[in-house]
């Protein structure tokens, strides 16, 4: 399933994979990472504005989503792969993740191809 999510990620427009701290791959558009994939069965994803907004999520499945460690107070929420969050929901909440990350990148750097969101 992690090389799935991993494969969504980066058919994202300007979408590329690095691994900036030994066995944590991520996704990233510009500079700015979007998906933290790391090696095990979570998938760290911006869910939100601020953690007001991302705890919506915690409170609907609580066990399989948690504020993630160190960056959950800007939003980013931990997301068991396989838990009681529905497949196409992670879908959707990776591009929600890869749309909020593009908006705050300057108009330069932003990608210029066409959204390859899933289609459902």
């Amino acid at each position: 399933m992690r090389d799935e999510l991993l494969a969504y990620c980066l058919a994202k427009p300007g979408a590329r994979q690095d691994e900036p701290w030994e066995g944590d791959v991520v996704a990233k558009v510009g500079d700015k990472i979007f998906a933290f994939l790391g090696s095990g069965t979570a998938i760290g994803l911006k869910c939100g504005a601020d953690r007001t907004e991302a705890d919506e999520l915690v409170r609907i499945h609580p066990g399989d989503v948690t504020a993630s460690a160190y960056i959950g107070r800007y939003g980013w929420n931990s997301i068991t792969v396989g838990g009681s969050v529905p497949l196409d929901e992670i879908f959707e909440l990776i591009d929600a993740s890869y749309d909020a990350v593009v908006a705050k990148l300057p108009r330069s750097k932003r990608p210029t191809a066409p959204d390859v969101s899933r289609k459902r």
